[in-house]
């Protein structure tokens, strides 16, 4: 189905929706957010936190090529490779006076949807796969599920995950304690994380190290501030070049895995250094997995469609 004719069921949770670029701002060296204002009668919800939405940017097929019914993936995935229009992942950074905001790493790793946010310009048209308004919920793609009592929050995170990790910070509450460590290219990207009265925030400038080697090492010194080391089970061995590193514990009903837990951890970023964090917590540290989400968003050296 073209996209000029998307699907409009009230009774999918999720929903296609048309968007104009109607403002552009450049927020830090790395950070560009883009200000969507939608141009049909879809209306997308956000429920906050690190809720996830696609982008289909402009590309030589068109965003007209895109499937937009709810077998959507499977119909996109049937199309030929060259026929494909591009897709890409972000958050959901707000919602101001209507508009969508979604902040865009541009030093992020190159792919369709970087090449379009450093040349965009205001008016250009996207489609976004997004949390359906018009739907009760719940909708899914919100990957922060914390224990009800959690004594600390450790999120970590590269500059892909740093506008989840913006949006968590503005929506916990005063109360919460913990601390995001977040690994960004330039030393005056560290304007783009916003405070917190309960959170120690380290921002890392890359400054030249491999990527994500900045990132590991202050979480595991941060995690070993905060917890005593209690050897674990060797989590199971994910292979990052060929399967999709991502875990979200929850309970039957999409809750958390846990009603309380000393420290709970949210990691997202390339998936190298998430899997060497990962590990540390669960198996040299203790960590209960029930309290580890972690989220590979991108591998270094691929620029795939998620």
């Amino acid at each position: 189905m073209a996209a000029d004719t998307l699907v409009r069921t009230a009774t999918e949770p999720w929903a296609f929706t048309r968007v104009a670029v109607s403002r552009i701002v450049d927020l830090t060296p790395t950070f560009r957010r883009f200000a969507l204002r939608s141009i049909d009668d879809v209306r997308l919800a956000d429920p906050g936190f690190d809720q996830r939405i696609k982008v289909v940017p402009p590309s030589p097929a068109g965003i007209d090529a895109m499937p937009t019914d709810p077998e959507w993936y499977a119909r996109w995935r049937a199309m030929p490779e060259g026929e494909r229009p591009p897709f890409r992942t972000f958050t959901i950074r707000g919602v101001e006076h209507g508009e969508l905001l979604v902040d865009v790493a541009l030093h992020g790793p190159e792919g369709p949807a970087a090449r379009w946010a450093g040349a965009a310009r205001l008016g250009d048209e996207l489609l976004v796969l997004g949390p359906n308004a018009a739907h009760p919920g719940p909708y899914g793609g919100v990957d922060f599920v914390p224990p009800a009592r959690c004594g600390h929050h450790l999120l970590a995170g590269d500059e892909t995950a740093a506008p989840a990790i913006a949006r968590i910070l503005e929506q916990l509450p005063p109360e919460a304690r913990g601390t995001a460590v977040v690994e960004l290219p330039d030393p005056r990207d560290a304007a783009y994380l916003p405070p917190h009265p309960g959170f120690a925030v380290h921002v890392l400038a890359r400054a030249g190290r491999p990527h994500g080697d900045a990132l590991v090492e202050r979480v595991t010194a941060v995690a070993a501030e905060h917890l005593e080391a209690h050897p674990g089970v060797e989590p199971e061995p994910v292979d990052i070049d060929q399967e999709l590193l991502w875990e979200v514990p929850r309970n039957a009903r999409g809750g958390a895995a846990l009603k309380s837990a000393s420290l709970y951890a949210w990691l997202a970023g390339e998936a190298g250094a998430i899997t060497a964090i990962r590990r540390h917590l669960v198996t040299e540290l203790g960590i209960d997995r029930r309290a580890v989400a972690f989220m590979g968003y991108w591998r270094q050296g691929r620029a795939e469609n998620s």
